[in-house]
């Protein structure tokens, strides 16, 4: 703990020390929290997880929440001190920016496009909504704050200095730089492979727009070279402060114009500061506790505040360019992109039922104007069309949790088209899109994947090479696809089709192997491929799961978790299995072991609390007999894998859908079954929790003499009726719900028996 303490402590230091420096006021405490923000927002440090375990880190996004500008500094992560260029725009949450800047005092003809900016990380501030640092080669600071379609950059050069910006692309393609007048500029940048990005951008003093040819400077009023090197250079009396204020489209560059009209012509800086810490401050503040270390209060908000960084809303002025059929659409709602489902599905989609249905609801619409645009529902849907990653339609489930717990928003009967329709028609082959072939009619006639036999030679064409076949964990996937599509059809009344899919969705039964209680892969003559579930299928166990091993992959079954106890022969049997994931050893080396699972980390014994499918795995011991583990578990792992530092992170975070975990967590309650609007009850790390409804009502978590030691539950009540069962309903929660625990030290193992 004393770790933990003196890390927010020294992150208070560093704003105190990095304002006197930056900005020659002196040591004032004004200066200390002059970004720090309202309530919570104190408590939220982009930096948290800047380091990853293994993977990709995350990053310290600066972006009002869920909308389409977002920037970072470029650097590999938090351990870098070099900075490569600042984006205008990054895109999509990991897949591309568009438009980068870089400060210079050289002339331009000695100037090095590919130069890294040096900086020190206790002279840099990362908040939300505002971003600074120092150059300390150049000796620039820089200042950034965000809009919805617009940023504002300010370059505070030193004395006597040529005043420059290097201007280049991070993408191929057609690409331009144009002199407007005096003070303004346009660019165009093609973003994979076909996408037009337009900005627009005004300085506060007159500029001279060129590029650099064959070593040489050259002034015009537009820069298209091949490689493009242009540059922007101030005049001697350019003023030392230099301001940058753009805009982006996706729709054209007069939308570019209209973006920063819309937005930025009547706004200073500091005025667009306040919008962007006030539109934090909404969200942030939306979750009150009381109670719980410093360090848990950090490590929930910086949480949140990820929730928030996507999906993101494209529409500019009533319109928005879709990326699945390559038309500008007119629109009076919003229109979101970049989601991962197989990440999202899980924890994230069902805090935002929570938090903001509305919001909820116009993603959903999104989703299905993606499927009449395209003709498939998306798995992976990104600004250029739908990405194919991972495995699974995992949006089935997604549609039915919002419309189970009362987000009608959409046309549902559209989107249950498009359900079925991925159901029956598209390739269940990870990492592709398009028709189905012949592996998919062999699962639909025999009710599992077929994996190749052990050193067996792919046969059909369309596997990808990588990603395998992935045949267990396909199976598995696509079992609780096939359930939502079941529940689904049950909602609106097509029995033929419940009828079907309900049957379809207790596949996962059939890779079932009673003598080692595991799933495993079968040939396409119906007989096992003898594998070690622990280590083997290639990187990532990708011949027969993914990303993780048999030991993740045995709990697959969140839709019929009644069904996988009575595999095992009874709860006790699944609760022992349960334990025994914990304890269980890699049997081997943990060099090795990572070598071959990347992803599979924030390991306790076999279970990978670093990786997406693990998330509901501590929750189940709340249909045994053994609730109280379920809350040793989830303190355990929130204490050791969610530290409030730059290692906090124990996976890829993949832009909320794991902090969303840690949120719900926190509060106390996850949702272990999305598509049940039923919630289950762990241990709140806080004493008290307060949601602030959309409907005007409040949910509370009450958690008496809860505390670091104090986290198990000794009895509980809702509405201040006893409450026996570990469960509570979406229902309950949004009619303004108050839920009260008694926290003890020691487990009560009564409580919340299942029966």
């Amino acid at each position: 703990m004393s770790l933990i303490f003196n890390r927010t402590i020294t992150s208070k230091l560093k704003i105190a020390f990095s304002a006197a420096l930056l900005f020659g006021q002196g040591i004032a405490m004004a200066q200390t929290n002059q970004y720090e923000g309202t309530g919570n927002l104190k408590y939220v440090d982009p930096i948290i997880g800047n380091v990853g375990q293994l993977l990709e880190p995350t990053r310290p996004t600066v972006q009002l929440p869920n909308q389409m500008i977002r920037m970072f500094a470029q650097r590999p992560d938090y351990m870098s001190d070099q900075i490569s260029s600042f984006p205008l725009n990054v895109v999509s949450h990991r897949m591309g920016q568009v438009f980068s800047i870089k400060p210079t005092v050289k002339d331009i003809e000695a100037s090095d496009w590919n130069k890294k900016m040096t900086y020190d990380h206790d002279l840099e501030i990362n908040r939300p909504w505002y971003y600074t640092t120092w150059l300390i080669d150049e000796e620039i600071k820089v200042e950034f704050t965000p809009g919805k379609k617009t940023g504002i950059f300010k370059f505070e050069y030193p004395e006597n200095s040529e005043k420059g910006l290097l201007l280049g692309v991070y993408n191929g393609g057609e690409h331009e730089y144009k002199s407007i007048s005096k003070r303004e500029i346009s660019g165009i940048e093609t973003y994979n492979g076909n996408i037009k990005v337009y900005m627009y951008g005004a300085f506060n003093t007159d500029v001279v727009l060129g590029g650099l040819k064959d070593g040489k400077a050259i002034v015009a009023n537009s820069v298209d070279e091949k490689d493009l090197k242009a540059w922007v250079r101030f005049p001697k009396n350019a003023p030392k402060n230099i301001e940058f204020k753009y805009a982006i489209s996706y729709v054209s560059a007069e939308q570019a114009k209209k973006n920063f009209d819309n937005e930025l012509k009547n706004s200073t800086f500091e005025q667009q500061v306040k919008k962007g810490e006030e539109a934090w401050s909404k969200v942030i503040n939306q979750i009150k506790t009381v109670g719980g270390t410093e360090a848990q209060k950090r490590s929930f908000y910086t949480a949140l505040y990820r929730c928030y960084e996507r999906m993101i809303d494209i529409t500019e002025d009533g319109q928005y360019y879709s990326g699945y059929d390559k038309q500008v659409h007119k629109t009076t709602r919003p229109f979101y992109v970049d989601d991962w489902s197989w990440d999202t599905y899980l924890a994230h989609h069902p805090l935002r039922t929570i938090l903001n249905p509305e919001q909820e609801g116009d993603m959903m619409n999104s989703y299905v104007n993606m499927y009449t645009q395209s003709g498939w529902v998306p798995t992976f849907p990104l600004l250029f069309g739908d990405n194919p990653c991972m495995n699974g339609f995992h949006s089935s489930i997604t549609f039915l949790d919002a419309y189970r717990k009362g987000i009608k928003s959409f046309d549902v009967n559209k989107a249950y088209e498009g359900m079925l329709k991925n159901a029956n028609e598209a390739t269940m082959l990870p990492w592709k899109n398009g028709p189905k072939g012949e592996l998919e009619d062999f699962y639909y006639e025999k009710g599992y994947f077929p994996s190749l036999k052990k050193d067996e030679k792919e046969t059909v064409t369309n596997v990808h090479s990588w990603e395998k076949r992935q045949a267990v964990a396909v199976t598995l996937g696509h079992s609780y696809d096939d359930w939502a599509v079941a529940q689904m059809a049950k909602e609106l009344g097509k029995d033929q089709d419940y009828t079907k899919f309900i049957a379809r969705s207790s596949n996962y039964k059939n890779l079932w192997d009673s003598k080692t209680q595991m799933f495993l892969p079968k040939d396409k003559d119906g007989n096992w491929v003898d594998i070690d579930p622990k280590f083997d299928g290639g990187m990532g166990g990708r011949d027969y799961y993914d990303e993780n091993n048999g030991w993740t992959y045995l709990w697959q079954v969140q839709q019929d978790v009644k069904g996988l106890i009575g595999l095992f022969g009874g709860a006790k049997s699944f609760e022992n299995k349960l334990d025994q994931l914990y304890r269980e050893p890699l049997g081997r080396s943990k060099y090795e072991n990572w070598a071959k699972f990347p992803d599979a980390t924030g390991m306790v014994g076999q279970f990978s609390m670093g990786n997406e499918p693990s998330f509901h795995i501590p929750y189940l011991f709340n249909y045994t007999a053994s609730p109280w583990k379920t809350q040793k578990r989830i303190r355990f792992l929130l204490d050791t894998w969610f530290k409030d530092n730059v290692f906090g992170i124990p996976g890829d975070e993949d832009g909320g859908g794991m902090t969303a975990f840690v949120v719900f967590s926190s509060m106390g309650f996850y949702p272990v079954t999305p598509g049940i609007p039923v919630y289950t009850i762990g241990s709140p790390v806080f004493q008290n929790v307060t949601i602030e409804l959309s409907n005007g009502k409040k949910f509370q978590l009450i958690a008496n003499n809860c505390s670091v030691v104090n986290k198990y539950i000794q009895s509980a009540k809702f509405n201040g009726q006893v409450l026996n069962t570990p469960w509570f309903t979406h229902e309950q929660l949004v009619a303004g719900g108050k839920l009260e625990l008694e926290m003890g030290a020691k487990p009560n193992k009564t409580w919340g028996v299942s029966k």
